[in-house]
């Protein structure tokens, strides 16, 4: 296999800090997954209807793309962050106290958009920050991230049969937030390094993106389909094949997430010695393999292993698709990280919502086939853009 020279990764106080941002931005991600189905019982909704909460969260995520190099060129990308976690709070309450579709959809939307402005100011952050070693600091990121998102999908399970009612996990962010604002509110990367390019103006000439970049954006698209696929409908399967109720088929995005967790601690350092791309086409096959034995499975635990490989797959899908659009950027981090939320947002949005029609009109497991579809495009994808160096 082609190796790279490898990399050193120093893991600084302001490294941990978008280390444990990215925490907290998990509790949310994985908190309103968990809650989908859950809102979905109680509401009485289709499942077609309840997709639209992953619709609403791209939506956000595409106005907090259109907007974040303009937002970090004003701002800068510190206070970007920091206010990207309010709102994100502010929308996890909404959902938290709302009983009506219109309501919790107006949830997702703020939390999406807020959080993606935080996620992917962030990424540009790590990825100026640590230079060559940018890919394995993103990918460690997401696996610190993964880890809060296990133990928040275990709480829902467990609030979910308890008095307090699953809608009180909805209140972790709040906390994990205000915990890391007093904690570390003060750190900072170091001033060091190129500012955010700014804003072009109205008529000012603009350096067009090459194919490469575009490509490395729908094999994100994908890849980001593909996760939220499993983050909102796999307990819904795992429900209908197993014959857990929804809320202990909430447990099996615990199972997904351990090895996500795994993976992207493993991934980091894969990331450290070979190509993204490289990496990324092994771990697009390993979620075939996982998909393969989930989708056939019918008892609790070969269903558990399947999400378990799967997202052993899945860890590393996000974060090297991120940072191949950040490479193929021509040296604009933030701007590709603006291009990279809409692209991520447009498959977060669209791969749920494409699933559960599916899944109204053919069933869940039929809808399922979806997954294949998405790793053969990726897959294709990579292949026709990887950089001939």
């Amino acid at each position: 296999m082609t190796t790279v020279a490898a990399a050193r990764l120093t893991r600084d106080r302001p490294t941990w800090l978008i280390y444990l941002q990215l925490a907290a931005f998990a509790t949310y991600l994985y908190g309103l997954a968990a809650a989908l189905p859950l809102i979905r019982a109680e509401l009485g909704v289709s499942q077609a209807a309840a997709g639209l909460h992953g619709t609403a969260m791209a939506v956000g995520g595409i106005a907090a793309g259109l907007t974040l190099p303009a937002l970090t060129s004003r701002f800068g990308r510190r206070a970007v962050t920091w206010a990207g976690l309010a709102g994100m709070n502010i929308g996890m309450v909404t959902v938290a106290l709302g009983h009506a579709l219109p309501v919790t959809l107006l949830g997702y939307l703020l939390a999406g958009a807020s959080a993606s402005v935080t996620l992917y100011a962030s990424m540009a952050v790590l990825s100026d920050h640590h230079g060559a070693a940018g890919p394995a600091a993103i990918s460690e990121a997401n696996a610190v991230g993964v880890t809060s998102g296990i133990a928040v999908s275990y709480v829902f399970s467990l609030a979910a049969d308890s008095t307090l009612g699953w809608r009180a996990a909805l209140y972790i962010p709040v906390v994990a937030t205000t915990v890391l604002a007093l904690a570390m509110g003060r750190v900072w990367v170091p001033a060091p390094g190129p500012a955010p390019a700014p804003v072009p103006s109205a008529g000012a000439p603009r350096r067009p993106y090459g194919w490469r970049f575009h490509a490395a954006g729908a094999v994100l698209l994908c890849c980001v389909a593909l996760e939220f696929t499993f983050n909102l409908w796999a307990a819904e399967l795992l429900a209908q094949r197993t014959g857990l109720t929804a809320a202990q088929a909430t447990t099996g995005l615990t199972a997904m997430l351990a090895g996500v967790a795994a993976g992207r601690f493993g991934g980091a350092r894969l990331a450290l010695r070979h190509p993204a791309s490289a990496v990324l086409l092994g771990a697009l096959a390993v979620t075939l393999a996982g998909w393969t034995i989930f989708w056939t499975a019918t008892a609790v635990p070969v269903a558990y292993a399947g999400l378990a490989l799967s997202g052993l797959g899945i860890s590393v899908h996000f974060p090297l698709a991120l940072s191949r659009v950040i490479a193929a950027s021509g040296g604009r981090p933030d701007a590709a990280s603006g291009a990279a939320s809409v692209w991520g947002s447009l498959g977060s949005g669209g791969g749920p919502f494409v699933l559960g029609a599916l899944g109204d009109g053919f069933g869940t497991h039929t809808a399922f086939l979806l997954v294949p579809a998405l790793i053969l495009l990726a897959c294709g994808g990579i292949l026709s853009s990887r950089s001939p160096a």
